[in-house]
């Protein structure tokens, strides 16, 4: 198997473009045997956990090929894996589903049904996601030079952690790696030289972690060379945060004192030894930030800037042209793919449009299957998707090397940690290929979706919608900040609600009938089984806009935050089903409006009804 790239503990013998090219070459040495990499993947980890009661428990007995585990191995989900997961974290200690030791448990983010998966990791696993951030900045290199002169202004944030019954901990995958000895003690790198000392990252007060990382990154702003967060929505909300507080800010700069606010003593010191007296400084932060406009705000504090580094695939997609404005078109650039069962792959072509980005999955980091997705008898847009697969779909997964080009698959992993052929629920696309190794499309996830009847809406046919419902208030000048929504099933029939907060910059007031083109272009822009609920069945009633308080998705993100959601894996839900959060959303709407009439639909299309 290729080896992984290795990082020198020493500057002084350090070489960036030596590593940078045994950094790429591994890239090219498992992208070009794919197969035999992800079948020596399979038998290690079957290998070493063949006597574990899972596997034993399913009959693997020991064997390691592709063929037996296939044929043996059923493909799940979180349901079938949970009561062992739940024994686990209630202190048995045997080998259930790993040979290692479960060293912790990693939260899903959980935020639109308002539960939490747990799972469960090894500490090895802390190094198969140190390689893969390794590769992301010499691939980045090659297109933008000399990102190693200067830093990077990253927004990175943990969350307290909680402890199972049986003493392990549980917390985000994103806290595990910033408090592990990977990322506060890692080597010399100059690809991992960021504007915040580890002490702001790792401050558990949110306020103060975000404050002390944006007046560290204005105090070095010539020597900022990129900026992100992890979520697109994470970075607009640092910027948002200074938009609050940029006075409070530029005293601390101008006076070299840092707020009273502040407490955290460690915070402090951290801060203390990049913070100086600058008065120059601060007037021209002010007088930037006490601009009527904040169009290309990031060009202007960090006039360095050459590309901004966030997810804006799937509905982070919404936050572009926020980002955009903000940063006066710098590219956006999306590097990796993640999630709390498995780090995935990374992005290639990182200069790409946002809407063409693809990830080379990386053969090392798991054994990868794919499960064929079909869109609804061809001609809808929400994905099929069965919950439970029969022998005859289980045989249909394919392996990483065998997918084909264009075709939407819902990714299955096992894992080094226990996950055994296990559906993530996240759909992609095949794109292309690297060599032998696919390139995917991230499309939705697959569990996000409104339905009242046979009607299935996914994450991306949702989108669709709004964005054509949205062009009724440009004439307004009014923008859509954030939205999301429900199936209401507690009318008769039940129907969709959305909840839209509004950026007002125009002063004439919108009219009901302009939210009501908005229901109505919503629901003209939904698949043939919806309207034909609308139209024919009656199984459907009228989709409702409900406008909310402005500040109400930032409550959302606040009660999210307060049940345990990660300010970094925290994305605002497109469905929220979590009855307190339809609550909250419910208690802040100011006004309603309905669809004022059917949507289009021939009987033609009522076949499409009974085939999901």
């Amino acid at each position: 198997m290729p080896e992984a790239p290795k990082i020198t503990q020493k500057p002084t013998d350090y070489s960036l473009e030596l590593k940078n090219k045994k950094t790429l070459q591994f890239i090219e040495d498992v992208t070009s045997n794919a197969d035999e990499v992800q079948r020596k993947v399979l038998e290690e980890i079957l290998a070493r956990n063949a006597h574990v009661e899972y596997l034993q428990a399913h009959g693997l007995n020991g064997h390691t090929d592709r063929e037996s585990f296939k044929n043996i191995m059923p493909v799940i989900t979180y349901e079938d894996i949970q009561p062992y997961v739940e024994r686990i974290a209630n202190g048995d200690m045997s080998t259930i589903l790993c040979s290692k030791p479960i060293s912790e448990f990693l939260t899903s983010s959980g935020t639109s049904g308002g539960e939490r998966k747990l799972m469960p990791t090894i500490e090895e696993e802390l190094g198969r996601r140190s390689l893969l951030y390794s590769l992301l900045m010499p691939v980045m290199s090659q297109f933008v030079p000399g990102l190693d002169k200067g830093k990077g202004m990253y927004f990175l944030f943990i969350k307290s952690e909680a402890k199972t019954p049986g003493g392990l901990v549980a917390r985000p995958v994103l806290t595990s790696y910033y408090k592990s000895n990977h990322f506060r003690d890692r080597p010399y790198d100059p690809y991992t030289n960021y504007t915040s000392p580890n002490e702001t990252i790792l401050c558990p007060d949110s306020y103060q972690s975000m404050y002390s990382q944006m007046l560290c990154g204005l105090c070095q702003h010539k020597e900022v060379l990129r900026v992100g967060a992890v979520f697109a929505s994470g970075f607009i909300r640092a910027i948002k945060f200074l938009e609050k507080h940029w006075r409070t800010l530029c005293n601390d700069i101008r006076t070299g004192t840092i707020d009273s606010q502040i407490t955290d003593q460690s915070v402090r010191e951290a801060v203390m030894k990049i913070l100086k007296p600058d008065p120059k400084l601060a007037d021209f932060i002010e007088g930037e930030c006490s601009k009527s406009s904040w169009q290309g705000i990031i060009t202007k504090l960090w006039p360095n800037t050459k590309y901004v580094d966030v997810i804006v695939t799937g509905t982070m997609s919404q936050y572009i042209p926020t980002l955009d404005y903000y940063s006066n078109g710098l590219p956006l650039v999306c590097t990796m793919y993640a999630s709390s069962e498995c780090y995935f792959g990374v992005n290639l072509n990182p200069l790409c449009n946002p809407s063409e980005v693809s990830y080379t999955l990386v053969p090392t980091m798991a054994y990868f299957e794919f499960l064929p997705v079909q869109r609804n008898n061809g001609v809808t847009n929400s994905i099929s998707v069965p919950k439970t697969l029969n022998e005859k779909e289980q045989q249909e997964l394919v392996d990483l090397v065998d997918v084909k080009l264009g075709q939407e698959y819902e990714l299955v992993v096992t894992t080094y940690s226990g996950l055994y052929r296990y559906r993530v629920g996240d759909v992609l696309r095949v794109a292309g290929f690297k060599n032998k190794a696919p390139q995917f499309n991230f499309i939705c996830r697959k569990n996000v979706v409104l339905s009242i009847d046979s009607d299935k809406t996914d994450e991306v046919e949702l989108q669709h919608a709004v964005k054509n419902a949205v062009n009724h208030l440009l004439p307004f000048d009014a923008t859509l900040a954030e939205y999301t929504s429900y199936a209401d099933t507690t009318t008769i029939p039940g129907h969709y609600v959305l909840y839209w907060e509004l950026s007002l910059n125009g002063t004439t007031p919108i009219p009901p009938s302009v939210f009501e083109d908005c229901c109505l272009t919503i629901e003209e822009s939904l698949n043939s089984v919806y309207r034909q609920g609308r139209v024919c069945d009656k199984s459907i009633g009228p989709l409702e806009i409900k406008i909310v308080e402005p500040g109400t998705f930032d409550k959302l993100m606040d009660y999210a935050i307060s049940l345990g959601a990660s300010i970094n894996q925290y994305k605002t839900p497109r469905c929220v089903k979590f009855a307190p959060i339809v609550e909250l959303l419910n208690s802040r709407a100011v006004s309603c409006y309905f669809s004022p009439k059917c949507p289009k639909w021939f009987p033609g299309h009522k076949q499409w009804g009974n085939m999901n």
